[in-house]
């Protein structure tokens, strides 16, 4: 307490108060923080202060209560739901009666959906599905060329259009001037494996991915026969050299589709985007970014995989009224002189998350099935450690 009375006394830069009521915090660095709570406890002045003071534990504790508190990470791996129902998207919780007309209208809706959207939108996927297995088999086995380069392109939108048909999916499209060409990478934000049918209704593209079973690796085998698709044996994916060999082979041949990634390596709720694997940055090819925002009014297109698996989750989809999203292409970027991977790959994010109107993360959503990693924490000791030495070489000259 008396550090925020301090702070108010002094009118303190570090919390500004907005037009709403809410005391925001505005960034600062650890040095800045510490030196505040040094002097807000203290009426002596900061260099007379030793180099280590117990007051210093108050920042770190506060901060791991405020991560407690306010968790930006695990927070983004749960849906985006509305605070009411509001009679389009699917109730979230079980029923509770509250009156009889709501009760009726959500008794016409469930039948609606679960009696005739359900069954229509089943046997579309179905048809989608089983065209798109068929005929690239039936494609693949002509011979290389024009032919069947534009009877492949044909193909594969038509049946992509018959799925996005089997999600009632409304969709937006904006700017299309800037939509990937061949030779190229496409990167986007990830919130659902819907994200593919989304862009590639409306383009074609080269799929990346681990080659799967069942039903999944059909239609893979299928598809790589009439299109050059690329995918990776499990005990390949994690070769990094091979992969990125792979994806540089590809992007060199112009005449191939350009390739369809999405860098976070995992489903966010559409609130935000997290970082993006430097992988694809590295081949030197020229990066079309796309952001993709789906409107969670209609319905809440995350898939959270830890809670359903992808049959549950696509009959969600199908059984909700209507998927509606936005597509905005921006325009090319390539890598900068004197810029890396990981800085071109912060670039793109950076300029996806501001049309998309996400929250720009820097944190890695691999964090959604695995422990903070010691590097994260050590990055903060030796921060602290820093101020310190520095400190203590400051008074050594003086």
């Amino acid at each position: 307490t008396a550090f925020f009375r301090g702070a108010k006394e002094k009118n303190h830069h570090l919390y500004k108060p907005y037009s709403n009521a809410i005391i925001a915090k505005e960034p600062t660095s650890l040095e800045e923080e510490i030196k505040e709570i040094r002097r807000s406890g203290s009426n002596r002045d900061l260099d007379s202060a030793s180099e280590f003071e117990m007051s210093d534990i108050f920042y770190f504790a506060r901060r791991g209560v405020e991560s407690i508190m306010d968790d930006e990470v695990t927070k983004r791996f749960s849906a985006e739901e509305l605070e009411s129902w509001n009679l389009l998207t699917r109730s979230n919780n079980n029923f509770h009666y509250i009156s009889l007309r709501l009760t009726v209208l959500w008794g016409l809706g469930l039948l609606i959906r679960y009696g005739f959207l359900l069954p229509l939108r089943v046997t579309l996927a179905v048809t989608g599905v089983s065209l798109l297995v068929i005929l690239t088999s039936v494609i693949g086995l002509l011979p290389n060329g024009r032919m069947k380069n534009f009877l492949s392109e044909k193909v594969h939108l038509m049946c992509y259009r018959i799925c996005v048909r089997a999600l009632t999916a409304i969709i937006t499209y904006h700017d299309s001037e800037n939509k990937p060409k061949n030779g190229g990478i496409c990167v986007a934000n990830h919130t659902s494996p819907i994200d593919v049918i989304i862009l590639a209704s409306d383009g074609c593209y080269a799929m990346v991915g681990q080659i799967h079973g069942g039903l999944m690796g059909v239609i893979q085998r299928s598809m790589v026969k009439a299109c050059p698709h690329i995918w990776f044996e499990r005990s390949e994916v994690k070769d990094r050299h091979l992969v990125a060999k792979r994806l540089s082979d590809h992007v060199e041949d112009k005449s191939k589709l350009p390739i369809l990634i999405f860098p976070e390596g995992t489903c966010i709720n559409n609130t935000s985007v997290m970082m993006f694997k430097k992988g694809s940055f590295e081949i030197g090819a020229t990066v079309y970014p796309v952001a993709i925002k789906y409107d969670p009014r209609f319905g809440d297109a995350f898939w959270n995989s830890s809670k359903f698996g992808m049959v549950n989750y696509l009959l969600r989809m199908m059984s909700s009224w209507a998927i509606v999203c936005s597509v905005w292409y921006l325009p090319p970027m390539s890598r900068e002189e004197g810029e890396d991977a990981v800085q071109f790959a912060n670039r793109v994010k950076a300029a996806i998350a501001r049309q998309g109107g996400l929250v720009d993360l820097l944190w890695d959503g691999g964090l959604k099935r695995a422990k903070v990693k010691d590097t994260f924490k050590e990055e903060q000791q030796k921060l602290y450690s820093k101020m310190l030495v520095g400190t203590q070489e400051d008074r050594s000259r003086s």
